[in-house]
């Protein structure tokens, strides 16, 4: 089957009809939750029919969400259900709670990895991470949803992946981009074949160079855009011509730190209301910065294309994987009162994410600065020691070096 559902061909006719039912029932919805209650309560849920309405609602930030979060635990009021109501809790960095659910594809992964190929008759060796936060459950899920099998292998353990992947005869391939280079480097090595032909990627920035050693190794990568909090918002098809907007997600492109929609094809921050009954989040705004193509993807998915991850709004910057944000370097040069202040340096070594954190103080011990890198930025790099006074008074805590083109 070509396409994953019936969804993904409708006409504009049919999918504004479709939406001008939809999402009045998920506004009225999300009334129910206590923290939308207070955003929304002067809205009347049958006036919002179209994406239009939609832009006359508040925006919910992160960190709206983070702060209701401490005062009405775990989901601060924004879900519909209470958390014992949800077969999972996660947690990301923040902190920041997630609810997520069993059944079937809950969180939309199984359009992307249908798109990518996958379905009955792979195994997939899904190396994103299981503990606390909820990306191996997204992906896990997801193939549960198109039929394939699952290896639940996680991070690390490299060594331990080549074997497994062997033994198994892992066909299919998630995580984060650079990790499965790592896992045929190490299969080289060791003298292992593997039988990976599809890769299913997120989490990270897809560069080109290495899409083309994948495809050169003989596996198809294609990636999606995903966010714990909403599940998956976009994703490739063979076609790799933009990212198509999920069938359960409105995608608006906004003015950064405003709710007010950017001109066709400007680039702006990426804002998402998602139709899930669960967990109705309206106007989420997710900090990233993309744009809206012109026209259909020629794999003949028919709904709205974005031009994928543009860079972030604020300073906030996906290493390896992780969020680094800059209140997090903020607490690093708190916890050494000899620091004047830090600068996070984002880089590419070959086809991997690597991270200099520079650090301004007069002395101090770099074995014990790397070690509060690890606790508060829960990532290791680089520590250099600066003199006072030596780092660029541009504002800048967090530098992303990456190139993207």
């Amino acid at each position: 089957m070509t396409h994953f559902d019936a969804l993904e061909t409708r006409s504009a006719d049919q999918r504004a009809a479709d939406l001008a039912t939809a999402l009045p029932e998920q506004i009225a919805r999300a009334k129910t939750a206590p923290g939308f209650a207070r955003l929304l309560a002067d809205i009347d849920p049958a006036a919002i029919t179209d994406a239009q309405a939609l832009a006359t609602l508040p925006v919910l930030r992160k960190s709206e969400l983070s702060r209701s979060q401490g005062e009405h635990p775990p989901f601060g009021g924004f879900t519909v259900k209470p958390a014992h109501g949800f077969a999972h809790v996660f947690q990301s960095p923040g902190p920041i709670y997630e609810p997520g659910g069993t059944d079937h594809d809950w969180w939309r992964m199984g359009r992307f990895l249908h798109a990518a190929g996958i379905g009955q008759g792979d195994i997939v060796q899904n190396c994103f991470g299981y503990h606390l936060t909820p990306a191996g459950m997204i992906f896990e899920n997801g193939a549960r949803a198109v039929g394939a099998a699952v290896l639940p292998a996680g991070t690390g353990q490299t060594e331990l992946q080549v074997t497994a992947a062997r033994d198994i005869g892992c066909t299919a391939y998630a995580g984060t981009p650079d990790y499965l280079k790592v896992i045929l480097d190490k299969a080289e090595e060791m003298g292992v074949t593997l039988s990976f032909t599809k890769a299913a990627v997120g989490g990270g920035a897809l560069f080109p160079s290495l899409r083309k050693e994948y495809a050169d190794r003989g596996i198809s990568c294609l990636q999606c855009y995903a966010t714990a909090d909403l599940g998956n918002i976009a994703y490739e098809s063979a076609a790799m011509e933009g990212m198509i907007v999920d069938e359960h997600v409105i995608v608006e492109i906004v003015t950064p730190g405003t709710g007010t929609p950017v001109a066709p094809g400007e680039v702006g921050e990426v804002v998402v209301t998602s139709l899930n009954p669960d967990y109705p989040l309206i106007r989420f705004a997710t900090g990233d910065m993309s744009a809206v193509m012109a026209g259909a993807s020629p794999c003949g998915r028919t709904n709205t294309r974005i031009k994928g991850w543009m860079g972030r709004a604020d300073q906030t910057t996906k290493i390896k994987g992780m969020f680094v944000r800059p209140e997090q370097v903020a607490a690093l040069v708190d916890k050494h009162s000899e620091i004047v202040k830090a600068r996070v340096i984002a880089t590419r070594v070959g086809e991997m994410d690597a991270m200099t954190v520079q650090i301004e103080s007069p002395g101090g011990d770099s074995t014990a600065y790397a070690r509060s890198v690890v606790e508060v930025l829960k990532l290791k790099g680089a520590i250099e020691v600066v003199a006072p006074g030596s780092l660029p008074k541009d504002g800048l805590v967090i530098e992303d070096q990456r190139r993207y083109d």
